[in-house]
């Protein structure tokens, strides 16, 4: 039987990235890790890690010994909070990667709903980028992970999907407003831009059509702040990407309009909810998940302006 405290010590060091960094967290001698990692290698046969530079890395079969630990405590964790529903009683935790643009959508009505509907669930909010998010999955340090324009990743587990293009933002009064066809990427040539840094959905789709179209896209602002961009584009200085949902309310108060762009990959941009294939969510994350499933305008539906097309 394989050991719990030598499987979450060799976690904590893969995590970490070091022997000595796990033993300060844990507050416990490095010499008991080591203790018991090399137990585990020896009732097992195998190496489980490896020194490298300043820092320990696992092997092969770490990686897999870590991917079980993360499964059975969520199973176990699983199994606790189904025991508690039995119970009638809705207590737990759930933690939220999500990124900026989903943040109005997400603190406005559903989350204030679901916090007064279920007040024995606490909630942690990360904000992260995509690729962050999709990390701290992997990683078991968040339950659900809400994404926009994710690569495809077969170790995540999609709940909802929603089509999200990504539109170009303009102020009000534009002259892109007076073109009569959707956009391309050279008409903004002439254009102040912004864009957000790179580890973000909307970024990297960006990236991609304009390697795909040979068109370099110089960018007056960068940022990693949803709510930057807004301003820039409200404040009437330039342009930006953005899905319709994220600017609903600017555009519902006429500060910012939004343009389609002629590009199938932007106009298919994805929405989704994802948790880590293969684990079991707690009662307090379903719970969660189906309150956000159902209150979340990004996943109650479509674009808005797609399903005005369809009407």
């Amino acid at each position: 039987m394989l050991n719990p405290r030598a499987l979450a010590y060799l976690n904590e060091v893969i995590r970490r990235g070091s022997l000595r960094r796990a033993a300060a967290h844990l507050n416990i001698d490095p010499s008991a890790i080591s203790r018991q990692l090399k137990q585990l290698e020896e009732d097992l046969g195998v190496r489980v890690c490896e020194r490298y530079g300043g820092g320990m890395r696992t092997t092969a079969a770490g990686k897999l010994l870590v991917k079980h630990f993360h499964a059975q405590r969520s199973a176990e964790e699983a199994v606790l909070s189904q025991l508690v529903a039995l119970q009638g009683v809705a207590r737990g935790e759930v933690r939220i990667a999500v990124g900026e643009g989903f943040i109005a959508d997400l603190i406005d009505a559903p989350m204030n709903a679901f916090m007064n509907a279920f007040p024995g669930i606490e909630v942690e909010i990360r904000m992260a980028g995509v690729n962050e998010a999709m990390s701290l999955l992997k990683d078991s340090e968040v339950d659900l992970a809400l994404l926009y324009a994710p690569p495809v990743d077969p170790s995540l587990h999609c709940h909802v999907e929603t089509r999200q293009p990504l539109d170009l933002i303009v102020p009000p009064d534009h002259p892109l407003l007076e073109l009569v066809r959707p956009l391309t990427l050279r008409d903004l040539a002439n254009w102040p831009l912004a864009l957000m840094d790179n580890p973000f959905g909307m970024r990297q789709m960006v990236n991609m059509v304009a390697h795909q179209e040979r068109v370099h896209l110089k960018a007056r602002l960068h940022t990693n702040s949803v709510a930057v961009l807004k301003n820039f584009v409200r404040s009437g200085i330039g342009v930006t990407f953005m899905p319709e949902l994220s600017v609903l309310d600017e555009i519902q108060r006429d500060e910012i309009r939004h343009l389609p762009l002629s590009y199938p990959i932007m106009s298919e941009a994805r929405a989704q909810i994802v948790s880590l294939d293969g684990r079991e969510l707690s009662v307090a994350a379903q719970t969660c998940l189906t309150h956000l499933s159902q209150g979340m305008r990004f996943f109650r539906g479509d674009a808005p302006r797609l399903l005005a097309e369809q009407a």
